[in-house]
């Protein structure tokens, strides 16, 4: 086949986010304003939560929710040993201790029967990451660790479900991310969600400096005299109109882009079926994936070569790949501060070198597809 050139992820942005950003352009109200409530409104209806909120980041809204939740100094976070960075670093920066806890490869999430040997008297917290789209199993960490304050690091799982309920509404808080290789995007920017009342005041206040009203509320009341109090401490963590204009069109999307998405998948899943050495997802029909990630496991005990070497191949075949996420224990700071091997955690380090990442988004074409499959069947 001829060449081509495939990256690994690519957003789906055209007309309709360029036409979406002309209302806030031309009304001059770009800070967080009309538009991020639309998007608000929209997001919780979409994944059947009482509330919603835009932040900056996947980051911010992890962050907010351990505030929200009183995380602090003295107290446990558990969190999967296998995830971006930024679930662990969050925790850190509330003076809290990271626990971490290993993974089941074949999932890439939390591994469940490890979760109750990790619990302590300290712990206040579990990072329930739904990795790559697919959602962690909720109800066997319920019974793990019961009573136990749940944040779900959805920031791959837009439009995914667990049982029938959509990501975000599992537990006390979920966490999104519209980072340009989540299904959708806002560029940068996330959402916080949440079913309980007094987190989501809490969270509504923390994430506009701790002001007691918004700045919507202050511009379009009655009495321009007025300022807001401040009670608590809070932070910037505030979505711009322009983002949340895209978000609104980007989310009408959602659907489309999963089911998309999903009829790729089960393409690779038939033709790649016979490549022994490439482990392909699977999981149970409680699951609705959310498919931001095609994640697979390289088996070097029986691939002609190792994973990188595999990778490099398809790079210089125009195909772009990536490791899933990193082992955090793996990672410098961490592993020295906790004074952790490699070893300690081993399904986190098996998925941190072996697993691969091949495309899969919405700019694709059946061509792309079909070159993605021949050149994996090329290298055996």
């Amino acid at each position: 086949m001829e060449k081509r050139n495939i990256p690994i992820s690519l957003p789906v942005t055209g007309e309709e986010e360029w036409q979406a950003v002309r209302e806030p352009l031309m009304s001059g109200w770009l800070t967080s304003g009309p538009k991020v409530r639309e998007f608000e409104t929209a997001f919780a209806q979409k994944h059947e939560v009482k509330h919603a909120f835009a932040v900056t980041s996947a980051t911010t809204a992890l962050h907010l929710s351990l505030v929200a939740l009183g995380i602090g100094p003295g107290d446990e976070v558990i969190v999967p040993a296998f995830t971006w960075v930024s679930t662990a670093n969050v925790v850190l920066h509330q003076g809290a201790q990271v626990v971490f806890c290993d993974i089941d490869p074949s999932t890439f999430n939390i591994d469940t029967k490890k979760v109750a040997e990790k619990v302590t008297s300290k712990t206040k917290a579990i990072m329930a990451v739904h990795l790559f789209g697919l959602c962690a199993d909720i109800d066997a960490i319920k019974r793990a660790a019961p009573g136990i304050a749940i944040v779900e690091d959805g920031a791959c799982a837009a439009g995914a479900a667990y049982k029938g309920i959509p990501a975000g509404g599992l537990g006390d808080t979920g966490c999104f991310s519209f980072h340009p290789r989540k299904s959708v995007t806002t560029g940068e920017g996330g959402m916080v969600t949440t079913n309980n009342d007094e987190l989501a005041e809490k969270i509504g206040i923390l994430r506009n400096h701790g002001a007691s009203v918004s700045e919507e509320q202050r511009h379009h009341g009655p009495r321009p005299y007025i300022l807001p109090d401040f009670d608590v401490c809070g932070y910037n963590y505030r979505m711009t109109d322009l983002q949340g204009a895209v978000g609104i069109v980007q989310l009408a999307k959602l659907d489309q882009f999963i089911n998309e998405r999903e009829e790729w998948v089960q393409y690779y899943r038939k033709e790649l079926a016979d490549i022994e050495w490439l482990s392909l997802p699977d999981f149970s029909s409680d699951f609705k994936h959310g498919w931001q990630s095609f994640v697979t496991l390289v088996d070097e005990s029986k691939a002609p070569y190792s994973r990188n070497e595999i990778m490099e191949k398809l790079q210089e075949m125009g195909i772009s790949t990536r490791p899933g996420t990193h082992a955090v224990h793996m990672l410098n700071f961490y592993a020295k501060k906790y004074n952790i091997k490699p070893e300690d955690f081993p399904g986190a380090r098996i998925a941190n070198d072996h697993s691969m990442a091949i495309p899969l988004h919405n700019r694709m074409n059946k061509e792309d597809f079909e070159y993605v499959v021949q050149s994996l069947k090329r290298i055996v």
